[in-house]
Parts: structure tokens; sequence; C-alpha cells
């Protein structure tokens, strides 16, 4: 399960773990990987199934798998989600778009591809979309009883947090419902290449000296929209006062700042908007917003490249390779 931190992966591999080794007799195992432990960070979760008189020997991550579940369509685009994927593996990914779309812009045609609207139906139900992807992991290996999962669910749900137990029974039973699986194996044009495990990047010979970061991250140089869980800040001119309330909250500095005109002629600072590319979704500037000029709204595809404001005018100038004045 490939995800981002408050999506739910790590619950959803602990259920799907517990339903088929303690409800079904299967011998299994799960865990985690994941680094800093915060919302928007990229996420998996390893799940393991072999039968009642097999062992499960290893406790590495899940390099070939059968089954791999996108909760997030963006980490297509930036992670190597798909790496290892057996030939006759499954993708499925929480998507809005059909799976021919999904398909063609993986490049994987030997793949079978199921696609979930699993944020609509989170939405709808008030749930979360872990247990909407959950039903369509469970449809799309087809040897775990729904059932079983369900029970799971009624287990860990029903005492902490009975209020949300009919809700997130309706999102498991409407993803497993609403999965719509493609194969298009016949549609292949070439065969698929072998895998090769990769390699650590250091070994002790070559490993750099402690304390160098060869690798940072900067919210200059890295797109955090990723991060963002299916909705953003919408920002509304009309409504807004310039009191950079939400400057002052937003950790990553996302909003755009301009010398203008006042009605009586002098000049001030005035707020243009956002860059979408460093706004993660947090929405602390929807809290902190006293007129409403921001509002929590579902991101739909497009809207951050239509409405972003670039905070670097010269860095964008740059990376579209237009000269640039130092």
């Amino acid at each position: 399960m490939e995800s981002i931190g408050g999506l739910g992966a790590h619950v959803a591999g602990q259920i799907l773990a517990e339903a088929g080794v303690l409800r079904m007799g299967f011998n299994g195992a799960n865990f985690s990987s994941y680094g800093s432990e915060k919302k928007g960070s990229p996420i998996k979760a390893y799940v393991r199934f072999c039968a009642a008189d097999q062992e499960v020997r290893t406790s590495s991550p899940v390099d070939r798998p059968h089954v791999v579940a996108v909760f997030h369509e963006g980490l297509l685009k930036t992670e190597p989600v798909l790496s290892g994927l057996l030939p006759a593996g499954v993708v499925i990914v929480n998507s809005a778009h059909t799976a021919d779309h999904v398909w063609q812009s993986l490049g994987r045609p030997f793949a079978t591809v199921g696609v979930v609207n699993a944020l609509a139906i989170a939405v709808g139900e008030r749930s979360r979309v872990n247990t909407v992807m959950l039903g369509a992991v469970v449809r799309a290996t087809r040897f775990i009883k729904p059932e079983a999962v369900r029970d799971v669910i009624r287990a860990t749900l029903g005492e902490r947090y009975p209020q949300l137990l009919a809700s997130n029974l309706r999102a498991f039973d409407r993803g497993y419902r609403d999965l719509l699986l493609e194969d298009f194996s016949s549609a292949a044009e070439s065969v698929p290449q072998s895998y090769v495990r990769p390699a650590p990047p250091f070994g002790y010979l070559d490993a750099p000296l402690g304390g160098a970061v060869l690798d940072p991250g900067n919210t200059v140089l890295k797109d955090l929209s990723v991060s963002r869980n299916g909705f953003l800040p919408a920002f509304h001119r009309g409504k807004c006062v310039d009191c950079a309330l939400c400057d002052l909250v937003c950790p990553d500095f996302c909003f755009v700042w301009a010398v203008g005109p006042k009605p009586d002629g002098s000049e001030a600072i005035h707020l243009k908007g956002i860059d979408y590319r460093f706004c993660k979704g947090c929405m602390k500037c929807i809290d902190a917003c006293p007129t409403l000029a921001l509002t929590r709204e579902r991101e739909e595809e497009g809207y951050a490249e239509q409405h972003s404001v670039p905070l670097f005018p010269r860095l964008e100038a740059s990376r579209n390779g237009a000269a640039v004045r130092h």
C-alpha cells in the first residue's frame, strides 16, 4: 500500500493482515515503512500472506508485489510505486479517472488496473480513504473474505469509535463494490523487463562523512503538492483584508505578496494568492482567516495550476528555460 501520512494506510494494512491471519487461518505478516511521522510524508504498508502449512520466512519489504494499492494518485508521478510489480499484478489507484486513462499514464500495459474514487466516497460517507481502499484491495485479491475484514473493522472501531463504525463499514462496502478493474494484458506492446532489486546507495567504503546532507529537502526546490490529501485552500481576493494571519501560520510560506495602490493613492502590501507547489494542504490558514477569504475546497484536476501565483517568478522563468538577469 503506497500512501502519504494521514490517509490511514498503516491501519489498513493492520486490518487486512488481522483478517487474513486471525479470521481466515493464513500465515501472514504486516508492517509499515515511513520517515517522519507527519501528514503528507510518503508511507508504505506491506502485507504478506501464505497458506497455513507454510511459514512467512522474511520480514523484508515486499519488493515483488502481486497487488499495489496507491492511496494518492500524485505518488504515481513522484515515487517509484510500481517498482517490482509482477507482470500479472494488479494496480489499484485512488482516482477519478478511468482505468484506461490511468493505464495510459502508467505505461505499464502488462498489469491489471483498477480505479476507485476513494476520496469522493470517503467524503460522501464521512469516513476515511483507507477503508474505501481496503474494500478495493479485498475485491482485487479475491481470496480475502469481505466479511472477515468487516469483523475486524467492527472489532477495531466498535469500542474505540462507535460513532464512526457505520460510516466506515459503508465506505468499505462501496470500495469493494465500486472498484473498476480492467485487464490490459492483451494490449501489451512490449515484454516487461526483468526486475533488478535496487542496491543500497552507499556502502561502508563510500558512505559520506557524518552530517553530510546530499539530498536536502527545500520548499524552494521541492513540489509539495503530492502531500495534499484531496483538499486545498481556495483564495477569494474580494474578502481578503490583508491581515497576514494566514502567512503567520503557514509552515511553508506559500502565500505571495506584492506592493499595490490603496484607494487613497498610497501604497500597501496586498496578498496576491498562493503558490500551490509549496502548499501541502495542512489547512492552518483556513482556521486563521477571520473573513472567510480562504476556504477548504475539494481539489479538482488542474485547479492548482490555473490558480497558482508564482512565489519565485525568477526561479519559474529559469525552470522554463527563459533568460534570467542576475
